[in-house]
């Protein structure tokens, strides 16, 4: 699949990047998509719910009321789950939810995710991807030049760059991660991929097979 390159203010270039097949034209693996998803959003889970038992709230002991002929039931703690200030009964205690995927579920789910992208056309290839300073000005006006300005974008830049992280910091609908970083569900939760040419290389060595 060919994809033109274009510049940061929308311009063609005039030339043309073949994606390569194994990255970009695989048959898409729908459950491996869904447990790799799973995994992203269960490792981002702090996991600190904690609702108190009956042996940690405070409350008395004491028997508060004579065994029988109340009518109602035996009762012996205020720290029963049935009297209102009583502990919870196997309430939520903090825990981690992540678990392991194995590295080929991890790539052929990335792979599928970039496939569905490809055949959608969603995919947009810059030349380069250069800000002198920190303008969240400036950014909006390269995702207006592509015509991405009501989509919202994940960004890949071959490395780390600073000027425009933190320029496409305040915006909600458009995210910016390095090549190494990318994910199945960052890439699924964007309606546009935009790739800097420099960060195909990464992504086809670190995916191909």
């Amino acid at each position: 699949m060919e994809v033109t390159v274009k510049q940061s203010s929308g311009k063609d270039t005039g030339r043309k990047v073949t994606l390569n097949p194994e990255v970009f034209g695989v048959e898409p693996n729908d459950h491996a998509i869904y447990l790799d998803v799973k995994q992203v959003l269960a490792n981002r889970r702090q996991g600190t719910h904690k609702s108190k038992q009956r042996n940690e709230v405070h409350g008395t002991t004491k028997k508060f009321k004579r065994q029988k002929g109340t009518g109602g039931a035996r009762a012996g703690s205020r720290k029963s789950p049935l009297f209102v200030g009583g502990g919870r009964v196997f309430g939520p205690t903090p825990r981690d939810y992540s678990f392991k995927l194995n590295k080929k579920v991890k790539r052929l789910a990335r792979v599928s995710a970039l496939s569905y992208k490809a055949k959608e056309n969603n995919i947009t290839v810059l030349d380069s991807l250069e800000m002198g300073a920190v303008k969240t000005k400036d950014y909006v006006n390269m995702l207006n030049g592509l015509a991405l300005n009501n989509k919202k974008t994940l960004v890949v830049l071959p490395e780390s760059n600073n000027n425009v992280y933190l320029s496409s910091r305040n915006l909600g609908h458009s995210k910016v991660v390095n090549a190494s970083d990318l994910n199945t569900y960052d890439i699924l939760n964007a309606q546009s991929l935009v790739l800097v040419e420099a960060s195909l290389p990464i992504i086809e060595k670190t995916l191909s097979k």
